[in-house]
């Protein structure tokens, strides 16, 4: 017990800087673009084919479009899609993907979007119809009926799971080690191949993930009960 005490004294400083400085960003960069291409998606499925024969048109390849690339995201693992943007698309001599950092950040930002796409459209759903009609009674537009009523409830009702989607991309980082990206799981992979406290280190590394998620938890916990307020 004194010698594993005396591995996280020595070696959890170092984890907690490669959080800092590798997985806290690539978490916070990857879910922020997430979000957008999540909403931008939602939205593209849940729109009404507008009068005009072209718009759609448009808005019919558009749904394809979006319905195709969340099959895609959610019907093939995560480290696969790591494998084929950073060693396949350079390999095809689409040499942009060749930076690690950006091969992760696409890959996380897009498979989250997948998926938080279908938390963000089933919140939106469970707005009730009858709020969308008061809204434009009032002589509101489509639009502004979204961003001012369907929105802000939809946001609330979001909150849970896709706290979830964040939690689990905070884990799911770890894969960004198979990209030669430095962060803290591939760090302790480092250190436990020096040291040879393999089962220490993975234990020390599983403690800051632990940390961090709960610290994510508390944050979801208090969210909610701000955002919570204004439905009472």
């Amino acid at each position: 017990m004194s010698e594993f005490f005396e591995l996280a004294v020595k070696y959890l400083p170092s984890l907690f800087q490669a959080a800092l400085q590798y997985t806290i960003p690539l978490t916070i960069m990857s879910f922020s673009l997430g979000l957008v291409f999540a909403l931008v998606t939602a939205l593209i499925r849940l729109s009404q084919p507008p009068k005009n024969e072209w718009a759609a048109a448009f808005l019919k390849i558009l749904k394809g479009v979006a319905a195709f690339y969340v099959w895609t995201f959610r019907s093939t693992p995560l480290i696969v899609q790591l494998f084929i943007v950073f060693y396949g698309l350079p390999n095809a001599h689409i040499s942009f993907f060749a930076n690690a950092w950006i091969s992760a950040i696409t890959v996380f930002s897009l498979n989250t979007g997948a998926y938080a796409s279908e938390t963000i459209r089933a919140a939106i759903l469970s707005v009730p119809y009858v709020q969308k009609e008061a809204g434009l009674s009032l002589g509101m537009s489509n639009w502004e009926v979204y961003l001012y009523v369907v929105l802000p409830q939809a946001a609330r009702i979001s909150i849970p799971p896709l706290s979830n989607s964040l939690i689990s991309l905070l884990k799911d980082t770890s894969l960004a080690s198979v990209i030669t990206i430095v962060e803290m799981f591939y760090l302790s992979q480092q250190i436990a191949a020096q040291n040879y406290r393999i089962l220490s280190m993975y234990i020390l590394v599983a403690i800051v993930y632990a940390f961090l998620t709960s610290i994510l938890s508390i944050g979801q916990h208090y969210l909610e009960a701000y955002t919570s307020r204004f439905a009472q």
